[in-house]
């Protein structure tokens, strides 16, 4: 692809976003570029197609919303995602009478306990 393309980032913005994450390792950066280039990419593409239903179906500026909403939906809370962890932790159902748990989804669970007002 060239840098002309649409839904190449502007290098700007690449900049922008290498500058933001330096203080990450190459690895970590160059990852987090790349989801955010991506990401930035189908945003250019679903606001495109969402203008191009607008003029060709005489869509109305809810409509066009109610699409970007349906195509980007907002992220599960931090109680949903706590909840979906416990769900698929393996538990008392099985013959050990603990649960386990990934640091990851032990982490997502406290921060969500840590959330709930005392």
């Amino acid at each position: 692809m060239t840098e002309n393309h649409p839904i190449t980032p502007p290098p700007e913005l690449v900049q922008q976003w290498n500058t933001e994450g330096r203080h990450q390792d190459y690895c970590t950066l160059t990852e987090s570029i790349a989801a955010r280039a991506a990401q930035w990419g189908a945003d250019q593409e679903l606001l495109a197609c969402g203008n191009y239903l607008k003029q060709c179906a005489a869509w109305e500026e809810e409509d066009v919303t109610e699409f970007y909403d349906y195509r980007r939906p907002k992220p599960p809370s931090l109680k949903e995602q706590a909840l979906q962890a416990l769900r698929h932790a393996p538990g008392p159902d099985y013959p050990n009478p603990i649960t386990l748990l990934t640091a990851d989804e032990y982490a997502l669970i406290r921060r969500a306990l840590e959330a709930i007002p005392d």
